[in-house]
Order: structure tokens, then sequence, then C-alpha cells
């Protein structure tokens, strides 16, 4: 099982070493956009009957994969799953189970749309959210690393798990470390919600409160979280810079949008996605594209990425990609994406990372579907909220409902919209 860097080129065998971070990444004067992806994709993997994502999908996730490659049988893959599941309901009160999508005709109302409204509902997730996805995928690799007896899993018991998240991807890391009974660091912002740290302390996380220093450029929180990984931890967050396999987990909500799709025999013209730090995107992208190859898709929709006025980062790179080939920018990612240059603001909390880690494989989505990013105003992300709280029985947060503020923003994008609420009310 090998992985590539989409930057650079090096190759890292998955029993070997930890496919994590490119080990080209983070030398003097580098400008290459570092991630690893997996080499080469299951061809016409198969789609279980379990209602476990991680069962329903195990023949399109390589840590499966390098399971099987490692000798172990697919009762092992069951057994390292159910018992992870098992251990996050009596955590969380839920494991993992396909999320409902349907029809939205009274939201759609609400907006003055006439045509259909697909919404993915993720509130109801493990912790709340979509995030948890990213986290378990990095955690059967993990498991299988040890189960196996591989090389790279030698001594991992003994390092912690380390996180930067204002919120939701830390709620989702807990429950999953919890669960997997491992040791987890949280690098969370001063200004994170009160349930959020209370939270995390009954989980059993270790928390870090991050102050922004004097005339320090990017975030805090991410940049506590570097040097945690440095010393030793393992990056148990969701950006694809730091751990390419959690933008892998995430690509199972992708997947389940595909089959719910293809029952219902229509491709959706545009999904409006909320973009921060990128996982999600950047997984639907990936996703999106796999289920096309395999069949479940006859189109791609449209990858329509949200980022509020307060924070855009990636919207900025759009605009400077104009007419640059991708591979180009790629080994330049300086002149593309960098830090927020202010402190960013928005009711849409969760989306201010101060810069889209995983922008480039979103450029590549939207290219890909002919899609475009959009920038919303701070009335579009409270209308976008008042409406999803009204016309629906979803309890999203005003980050879980940013996707739709893009629709608000943007009403000419196709006639059938999807988008996904992720991020419970708390």
């Amino acid at each position: 099982m090998t992985f590539r860097c989409h930057g650079c080129g090096a190759r890292v065998e998955a029993d070997a070493r930890l496919a994590f971070r490119c080990p080209n990444a983070g030398g003097p004067g580098d400008d290459v956009d570092h991630v690893l992806v997996v080499e080469r994709e299951a061809e016409a993997p198969p789609i279980g009957a379990e209602d476990d994502p991680f069962m329903r999908y195990r023949a399109w996730l390589s840590p499966y994969r390098l399971a099987r490659a490692a000798g172990l049988s697919d009762a092992a893959w069951v057994d390292l799953v159910g018992e992870l599941d098992r251990a996050l309901i009596g955590v969380d009160g839920r494991g993992f189970r396909v999320t409902p999508m349907a029809e939205q005709p009274a939201l759609a109302r609400a907006l003055g749309r006439s045509a259909a409204l697909w919404v993915k509902d993720e509130t109801g997730n493990v912790s709340g959210s979509h995030k948890a996805r990213h986290l378990m995928g990095v955690m059967l690799y993990l498991r299988v690393l040890e189960a196996a007896r591989l090389p790279a899993g030698e001594g991992l018991r003994a390092r912690r798990l380390a996180i930067a998240s204002c919120g939701n991807a830390a709620l989702a890391a807990a429950a999953v470390a919890r669960a997997a009974d491992w040791p987890l660091e949280v690098f969370i912002p001063p200004d994170a919600e009160a349930s959020v740290p209370a939270r995390l302390r009954a989980l059993g996380a270790a928390i870090t409160v991050c102050e922004r220093r004097p005339g320090e450029i990017g975030d805090p929180c991410y940049l506590r979280f570097r040097e945690a990984v440095a010393a030793g931890a393992l990056p148990f967050g969701v950006q694809g810079t730091d751990n390419g396999l959690a933008i892998e987990g995430g690509r199972t909500l992708a997947f389940e949008m595909a089959e719910g799709f293809a029952r219902a025999g229509a491709v959706p013209d545009a999904l409006f996605v909320q973009v921060g730090g990128g996982a999600l995107a950047s997984a639907l992208a990936q996703g999106l594209a796999l289920a096309r190859a395999n069949g479940l898709l006859p189109a791609l929709p449209k990858l329509i990425a949200v980022q509020t006025a307060g924070c855009a980062p990636l919207a900025r790179a759009w605009e400077r990609l104009a007419g640059v080939e991708l591979d180009v920018a790629a080994k330049t990612r300086s002149r593309f994406m960098w830090a927020w240059e202010t402190t960013p603001t928005s009711l849409a909390h969760g989306i201010l990372d101060d810069e889209t880690y995983d922008w480039w494989a979103i450029a590549e989505g939207l290219r890909a579907s002919r899609g475009s990013t959009v920038v919303v105003d701070e009335a579009q992300v409270a209308a976008a909220h008042d409406a999803g709280r009204r016309a629906t029985a979803i309890a999203a947060s005003a980050t879980g409902t940013a996707g739709l503020a893009g629709v608000i923003a943007k009403p000419d994008a196709g006639a059938t919209i999807a988008v996904i609420f992720s991020g419970v009310e708390r």
C-alpha cells in the first residue's frame, strides 16, 4: 500500500512508515504543497450491505486494503470496526451509521426556490458532525498497524494523539480517541464555546488554550499543534497536509451521497460546501470523483466552495489560479495560499481557519466539476442559519448551515442544489 505526495512525488509504504505527512515537507525554502494520497485506488470496489460506512465502503478504504495485504482477514476488519463502534456508543451514545439525505421543500420555499434542495444531515453523526469520519479513518489505520504488527506500528501506543481545533473536530477526535483508549492533546483557541472544553475534559482529553502571540502569523492552535507533532505526537487532525488519511475517512460521506443520488435517479446541478481548513470539500471532491469513476454517478455536480468575508483564503487562491496549471501551483504554494492577514471573525466560527490547508485538492475538484468559490457576508450567514432552523427539523449551527449561505449568495448556480448541514447546535 503506497502513498504518493501530490506535490513532490515522494512515496511512502504505509506498512513501513506512517503515511501521514510527506517526508519532504518543511525543509528550508520549501514551497511545495505536500499532501500524501493513495497512489492507486481500488478498482471496481464492491459496496457492502451494512449501515456502518466503515463496513459498507471498506473495500474503498486504504486501511482495509492494507489490512488484507498484511494478512488480516475480512473478519478481522469486522472485529476492529465493531470494537470501536461499540466503544463509541458507550462514549458518545452512537456509532457510525449512514446519515439521512432528503429533499427539503419547506427550506427551498423559504429561500424562494421552486426546484429541489437536498440536505445531507450530519448533525446526528458521532460527536454531532462529519468530523469524526475523518478521524475514524486515521484510527482504523493505526489499529491495523497494531493488529498486523507492522513496522510502522512499532511504539505507537507510547505516543499521544494531537489536534488543533476550535470545536467540532476536537470533539470528534476526543470521542474517537476515548473509544480507542488513546491519550489525546487538544489545542483550542481562547474563544472556544464554553461547552467544548467541558466536553473535552469529560472525554479525558488534555487541553492547551492557545493565545495569539504578538506578531505571529497563522492560526496559533495549528502552530502549537505542529510543535507537538515535531516533539513526537501523532497528527490526529483534519488537515490533509499533516495527515492525508484524514481526508480519506471523510470520503465515506461522498459515497453515501452518491448512492443517495443514484437511488433518486438524479444528480444535483451544484453541491455547496462550507470551507475552512478544507478537509470536507477535498474529501467530497475526491469521493465523488471516485464514485463517478466506479459508475455510481453519471456526472459530477458543480462543487461550490463557500467561505465568509471574514476569512476567505481559498477564494483568494482560486482567483490567482486562473490560467495556471495545477501541477505548477502545487510547486509554488505561497503564490496562492498563505495565512489570512487579519484575525478572522464570523458567526460561522468553525470555518475561520487562517489557511485552507487542503486548497489544492479542492481546486482540482472545482476544475473537474466546473465549479467555483463564493464569499458570503454575515447577513447571508445569519439568514441561512435562521432558515435552516425554521424550515427543517435539523438543529445545525451557523457553521453547519454556512453552505446554505452560498446558495443565498449564488442563486443561479443550478436548478437542483445540494448542501450539507454538519455541526449540531450546542
